[in-house]
């Protein structure tokens, strides 16, 4: 199906007068044959060449050196250029990259219309394709009214409505909540092996492609690791040097191998884990019990409580943002009314580490937004250190410069001819001086972990993870009191959301407060001091991170799942072994289970 020898692609960076300034070498002398049929993960920390490899499967870019062929055709050959699109489908890291249609369904239908197909046919297509990715319901929404993870979904249903031979996907799952990501991959999955689509799928995340046929390694443009998972996995300290993550299951098997227990050096998902822990156990037979907590810590659902005493209410407003019976409505009074969020309760104190979670579409992103009064309640009042930031004559301009938003798609945020320039833009607007304005841009790229050789670039130029550290260092030059964050970690490489996290983590312990939106539970659990969970424009839930997570069932049922090592030692115990469930980090769940098999 694909057949590259010895190619690379230079991007050519040019000064003001047109000429040629830096080359940039992003994919080098790579060769890779893929089979038909074969679904292959690419794995590589941003900035590799993962996503300029995949444009040049789909003949987007042209190679600079080498031959490259899909399904026997030259990418050199300008007149199989559409011949070889539609034989390569791909879904791109930013949906919106791919949306052209007014509605839904007519955007899914843009390809298969292209293809020449009858109406009945198409009509079919896009029926299936929007129930394979659970977004029939919205067949008749603008994808200007859906939210990230729903734009999406919609761009795979785009591709899947053209049944390609080959499908690719760059970082296609990013912004799905964990359901909708489970759809999605099963989705490709049943492509793959029922209709022998060959799949190429991009990701950060090793635990997504642990069933592929292969794994392909890049770094800094080059293939330096290739094979079956197992193959790939054996060599964990080379992924780890290329800033990749190893699975869970792995990460918990080498540390108790660490403290001295016997456990499989073949450990590389939860089943195996799982049959590891009853070997090492020696259980004959092992029974099936009821899950239950040893604790049961005290929480609720939103809406049974109300805060009725004056003082503490005054008390929590001065301390600082406070949402007031607040709900919103987009186009309201129209047929186009979208009940968004609904009295929605909620105090933020300063010095908090709030994590937002909720399936997509529960109302996260709209509420995140009045935060620093960008969307204006339709009722309910807003009030950030004792003062209605709606009240007449309050300063909404100085607001934002207090609590700084970074948004979804980091790119919505850059417009400057260079990075040192928009990163400087904010805290231009606050009056200070060149120097002081220099001093903070400086620092704030410092920060979330980028080079100084980036100053001088555009930002468009940028991977997607890198435009994302930008917009977050645009908004920490500021210096807000509250940093709201939505999805940070969205395209970054394991090593990259690591030091983001942990930069955002020491901003917190410095006092500043922190708002994360994440469908990553294992970063909430790791990060986050108190948890809010939306559903359907509601806040269902709204306490520590074990008094939320210990409503494992109603989290499912919102499309949600537990942290990865709850989830793990949930099915131990359901298996019959004594091991407590009130644990959502895996250092706690490392020591546990040592104490239990020592």
């Amino acid at each position: 199906m694909i057949k590259a020898e010895n190619v690379s692609f230079e991007y050519f960076r040019r000064d003001d007068d047109g000429n040629v300034s830096e080359i940039v070498e992003a994919v080098k002398d790579l060769s890779i044959q893929v089979r038909r049929g074969e679904f292959i993960g690419i794995l590589g920390r941003n900035g590799s060449g993962k996503s300029t490899f995949a444009k040049l499967l789909n003949a987007l870019l042209e190679p600079t050196e080498g031959t490259l062929t899909v399904d026997g055709m030259s990418v050199h050959d300008q007149n199989l250029i559409w011949e070889i699109r539609q034989t390569a489908g791909m879904v791109f890291q930013n949906p919106d990259n791919q949306m052209v249609g007014t509605i839904v369904e007519e955007d899914v239908a843009f390809g298969p219309e292209n293809l020449g197909l009858e109406p009945e046919e198409i009509e079919r297509r896009v029926k299936h394709a929007l129930q394979t990715v659970s977004m029939s319901e919205y067949a008749k929404a603008s994808p200007n009214r859906l939210s990230g993870g729903q734009k999406q979904r919609v761009a795979v249903a785009g591709i899947l409505a053209m049944n390609p031979k080959c499908m690719i996907f760059d970082e296609a799952t990013a912004m799905l909540d964990p359901q909708g990501r489970r759809e999605v991959l099963q989705a490709v999955r049943h492509l793959n092996k029922e209709q022998n689509i060959t799949v190429l799928y991009i990701t950060h995340d090793i635990e997504e492609v642990l069933d592929a046929d292969r794994l392909l390694v890049l770094h800094e443009g080059k293939l330096v690791l290739e094979g079956t998972p197992s193959d790939v996995l054996c060599r964990s300290e080379g992924l780890q040097t290329y800033g990749l993550q190893i699975p869970h299951a792995m990460q918990i098997a080498d540390r108790l191998r660490k403290n001295r227990i016997a456990c499989s050096e073949s450990v590389f998902h939860m089943d195996a884990l799982l049959s590891e822990i009853n070997r090492l156990k020696s259980y004959a037979k092992i029974k099936e019990i009821e899950t239950r907590y040893d604790a049961h810590p005290q929480s609720y659902m939103r809406g049974q409580e109300e805060h009725t005493d004056s003082d503490s209410h005054t008390s929590a407003i001065k301390d600082g943002l406070i949402f007031d019976h607040v709900s919103y409505v987009y186009h309201p009074n129209t047929v186009y009314a979208v009940p968004a969020l609904r009295d929605i309760t909620l105090q933020l104190a300063k010095g908090d580490f709030l994590a937002i979670i909720g399936h997509t579409g529960s109302g996260k992103s709209t509420l995140i937004q009045h935060f620093n009064g960008l969307l204006q309640p339709t009722e309910g009042h807003i009030y950030y250190e004792g003062e209605d930031i709606y009240e007449k004559g309050y300063r909404r301009v100085d607001l934002r410069a207090k609590i700084g938003l970074v948004f979804q798609y980091p790119e919505h945020q850059l417009f400057a001819e260079t990075v040192l320039e928009d990163v400087s833009f904010g805290p231009k607007n606050l009056g200070l001086s060149m120097l002081e304005v220099q001093q903070r841009a400086f620092q704030a790229i410092q920060a979330v972990g980028l080079e100084d050789t980036i100053y001088d670039m555009s930002p468009f130029e940028l991977s997607g993870g890198q435009k994302r550290r930008v917009a977050i260092a645009g908004v920490l030059a500021m210096q807000p009191d509250v940093l709201v964050l939505d999805e940070p970690a969205a395209g970054l490489d394991a090593a990259g959301k690591k030091e983001l996290l942990d930069m955002i983590k020491r901003l917190n312990e410095d006092g500043m407060t922190i708002v994360l939106v994440s469908h990553s539970m294992e970063d909430v659990a790791e990060y986050a001091k108190r948890v809010v969970v939306m559903s359907q424009g509601q806040i269902a839930y709204d306490g520590s991170v074990p008094e939320v997570f210990q409503f494992s069932k109603e989290l499912r049922a919102m499309g949600l799942d537990l942290p990865y090592v709850t989830e793990f030692m949930m099915r131990l115990k359901q298996e019959g072994h004594e091991v407590r469930t009130d644990i959502y980090r895996i250092n706690e769940a490392v020591e546990e289970l040592t104490r239990y098999l020592a």
